[in-house]
């Protein structure tokens, strides 16, 4: 046992899971907020927008997330020159950001959607009937009961988006899974330690997240 703590220490395990952490950070606010308008494109009266909202989720729903992160590189950084960041390093680690957001913007949109689902339809009913047009109904009435009616398949998003941050490994981006690669190669005696510490490492993350959603879900629960 003190062998393989001893393995441990010699690994900036923190380190690489900071970069995890900043990952989801990221691309959950600009997720959360790309997904905020996709969802009310979805519900907007006017077909064309509910056209492209809706275009937009089916395609990067059913996209896979390496492909679109590899893509970023590929694409956008290789052949169409795109710099988010003037440090090498930095700039990998932001398109890895762009990428997380375009693919989880969709699913957070559908989770908005599904609390809008919950508000009873007399309310935006009285808000039209006060004459409040589209864009005012649902930034004062219905959005804000809708993220209150959301915020625990927000919350399993957001614990998707933190997982998913491992593929950002698929773009050379020095996080954990990169870093439990070479542990394993340096360490093969350590295989099994070295993949639970790392999944603990996760559940440590993972947990409060969702007991805090859970609580708020419960705690902000729209009374019917």
């Amino acid at each position: 046992m003190s062998d393989f703590l001893e393995v441990l220490s010699t690994y900036d395990i923190a380190g690489a899971f900071w970069v995890n952490i900043r990952l989801a950070f990221f691309a959950g606010i600009f997720g959360l907020a790309l997904g905020t308008v996709l969802a009310l494109m979805r519900v907007s009266p006017v077909p064309s927008m509910r056209a492209i909202g809706s275009g937009y989720v089916t395609l990067f729903r059913n996209t896979p997330l390496t492909i679109i992160m590899v893509f970023c590189i590929s694409v956008l950084w290789s052949v169409l020159g795109l710099r988010l960041s003037s440090d090498f390093t930095a700039n990998f680690f932001w398109l890895a950001v762009l990428a997380l957001t375009v693919y989880h913007a969709a699913f957070f949109c559908e989770a908005i959607r599904s609390g809008v689902n919950t508000v009873p339809v007399g309310q935006a009913e009285a808000a039209r009937a006060i004459g409040l047009p589209f864009l005012a109904a649902a930034r004062l009435v219905i959005f804000p009961q809708a993220f209150r009616g959301a915020i625990a398949p927000l919350g399993n998003t957001l614990i998707a988006l933190i997982k998913n941050t491992t593929v950002a490994a698929a773009v050379s981006v020095p996080e954990v899974s990169i870093l439990m690669k070479e542990m394993i190669e340096n360490n093969g005696n350590y295989v099994v330690p070295i993949f639970m510490a790392i999944a603990v490492g996760f559940v440590v993350i993972v947990i409060p997240v969702g007991l805090v959603t859970t609580f708020l879900s419960q705690r902000l629960a729209v009374s019917r």
